[in-house]
């Protein structure tokens, strides 16, 4: 989970920096997502507005979505259709996700080489990329611990 708190604050100065309006609407979907460990669906964020906004609807959330994906404060988690916060949002450049498939945890790697790499290649081949998404979807440390210690029920 990010550190809200700092998230909010960058995000604030970002937007400022840039001219652009941090809505309180745009603000509470961040803090939002921020507060959740792992993704958080469009639809699970409507239900956490909702019970705070009662004019919450579907294009509120989808625009203010759109809104901190352009201002690089959310990253889109193409597998799991969720949002997830950018724990680094005055980082520029490509970035990756590790995603576990059994807690949730995201981490966010800027490995610029790759990057680079594949932004070369798909020059060579005459390719004007758009958007990049790298996710590699696994078992992080914690998980594989509590998966591989025996149960009481096993050892005995």
């Amino acid at each position: 989970m990010t550190d809200s708190s700092a998230l909010m604050q960058q995000a604030e100065r970002q937007c400022r920096q840039r001219g652009v309006r941090f809505t309180p609407i745009r603000q509470r979907v961040l803090q939002l997502i921020a507060d959740t460990r792992g993704g958080l669906k469009a639809y699970e964020l409507l239900d956490r507005l909702a019970t705070e906004h009662a004019s919450a609807r579907p294009p509120t959330v989808y625009r203010a979505l759109e809104f901190l994906i352009d201002q690089g404060l959310v990253h889109r988690i193409e597998s799991l259709n969720a949002y997830v916060a950018c724990p680094c949002p005055e980082h520029a450049h490509g970035f990756q996700l590790l995603i576990c498939r059994d807690c949730g945890r995201v981490e966010e790697l800027h490995l610029d080489d790759i990057n680079a790499q594949l932004g070369r290649r798909a020059r060579e081949l005459g390719f004007a990329v758009q958007r990049q998404t790298i996710e590699l979807l696994g078992q992080c440390e914690a998980c594989r611990s509590t998966s591989a210690t025996p149960r009481a029920s096993e050892s005995s």
